[in-house]
This record gives structure tokens, C-alpha cells and sequence, in this order.
């Protein structure tokens, strides 16, 4: 397996990638109002994201919308809102696998049962980067579709916003994440693989009942051989029978 700094690393970068991933779920900045021609309007800057819409106005004034209706919304906007949802829940899933498939940790079982939680782990953190991975590019692709059709008005162009840069960092977080937790059940441990991995004062209880059961043994060998008694005289011959 791993070294416990790579999957410390690996645990690091896959909670970074879940935050950056929820964060980005839940920001209203997936598209921005892009600033084209000169045009005058009242509202100075507009902000579309999975689950809101948000404009400001010039005289400092700042409101929202909420998008209600699923089924009013773009393929791809259902589609990002669902695979977002399910990267999270994928990557918050992975993270409690990790945390019994660390070797630093003391719960989660064997070597063998470490390996197979660390390659779970491993598994849902991929899944989740992909999961985060499709709606940005998807999304993107839209946004940039519609900025260069020339049907489209000057004041309806919008750019990708923060929000997915932030899911497409996220996204890589998981992977790097993922792959480090699957490559370290690629290796062999020597030795017995079902050593479960004890507390320090439980290990050497154990190791004090060891000793005392083989010392148990021993006296009753001990016994057993002192208890052997010599061949009774009697039945044996004497010299003195003879003169």
C-alpha cells in the first residue's frame, strides 16, 4: 500500500475537491452577462446559475430568483444540476471510505479490509470527478455556442463565470484524489494480510496472555515429567538376592 503522507494527501486533496464541488453547486455564477457593445441598460450585471438567477442594477440594488420549474429548464441545466448533486453525495461517500481505508487510522479492519475500503474510496472519488467534470464542460460548451452565434443579441451574451472554474478544479482535486487512492491497493503486503491493528494497551494485553499461556504450557510439562516415578525395586533384581 501507500505511504500514510500519500493517502493523507490523497484524503486532503479529495476534501478540497468535495468543497470546491458543493461550493460551486450552489453559486449563482455559473454564466455571466458579457461586456459587449454599447449599449445602455439599467441593470449593469447579470448572473445565472444552477438553481438562481441574480442581477444588479445601477443604483446598487441586488435581487435573485429562484428557478422553480424543472422541467421550463435547458437539457443541460437539469443535467448539470443532477450530476452535481450526485458528485457530492459520491465524494462525501468516498471521504468515509477513506477514512477506514487510511493505514494511519486504527478502525476499518485488516490490511486486507483496508485495501479494499481505500479502493472504494478511490473509486467514488473518481466517479465524482467525472460527475463534476460533464456539466461543466457541457455547460461551457453551451455558453460558448451561444456568445458566438450571431443571432443572439449583444445584451443577451453571456461568459462562463467563476463558478465553473471552480467545478473543473474541483473536478481534478477528485481525480488526483481517486487515482492515489486506487493505486495504493496495487501494491503487496509480506506477511499475514487479516493482522487487525489493536490499540497499544489492548496489544499488550494480548501479548501478556501470550506469555502466560505458553508459560502454562511449560509448568505442565514440567509436572508431567517430574510426576514420572522410577521402577519399583521390587520388581526389579537385586544383587543381595544372589549371595
Amino acid at each position: 500500500m501507500a505511504s500514510t503522507g500519500t493517502q493523507i494527501f490523497a484524503f486532503v486533496l479529495a476534501l478540497l475537491g468535495i468543497l470546491g464541488a458543493t461550493v460551486a453547486t450552489l453559486l449563482p455564477n455559473w454564466k455571466v452577462s458579457a461586456d459587449v457593445g454599447s449599449n445602455i441598460i439599467t441593470a449593469i450585471s447579470q448572473m445565472q446559475g444552477l438553481w438562481m438567477d441574480c442581477t444588479w442594477y445601477s443604483t446598487g440594488m441586488f435581487s435573485c430568483t429562484l428557478k422553480y420549474s424543472v422541467l421550463a429548464l435547458p437539457a443541460y441545466l437539469q443535467t448539470a444540476r443532477t450530476t452535481m448533486v450526485l458528485s457530492c453525495v459520491l465524494a462525501a461517500l468516498g471521504l468515509c471510505l477513506a477514512s477506514l481505508g487510511l493505514k494511519c487510522t486504527r478502525w476499518g479492519g485488516g490490511w486486507r479490509a483496508k485495501r479494499h475500503a481505500a479502493m472504494a474510496a478511490g473509486t467514488c472519488f473518481l466517479a465524482s470527478g467525472f460527475l463534476c467534470l460533464v456539466p461543466a464542460s457541457w455547460y461551457t460548451n453551451e455558453v460558448i455556442v451561444s456568445f458566438l452565434d450571431a443571432n443572439v443579441p449583444e445584451s443577451n451574451k453571456f461568459e462562463p463565470g467563476g463558478a465553473v472554474y471552480v467545478a473543473f478544479i474541483s473536478s481534478g482535486f477528485l481525480f488526483v484524489g481517486g487515482s492515489i487512492f486506487c493505486l495504493s491497493c496495487s501494491g503487496k503486503r509480506h506477511g499475514p494480510q487479516d493482522l487487525i491493528l489493536l490499540p497499544p494497551d489492548k496489544l499488550l494485553l494480548q501479548q501478556q496472555q501470550q506469555l502466560l499461556q505458553q508459560q502454562q504450557h511449560q509448568d505442565q510439562l514440567q509436572h508431567q515429567y517430574c510426576s514420572l516415578s522410577p521402577l519399583d525395586n521390587k520388581t526389579g533384581y537385586s544383587v543381595q538376592d544372589y549371595v
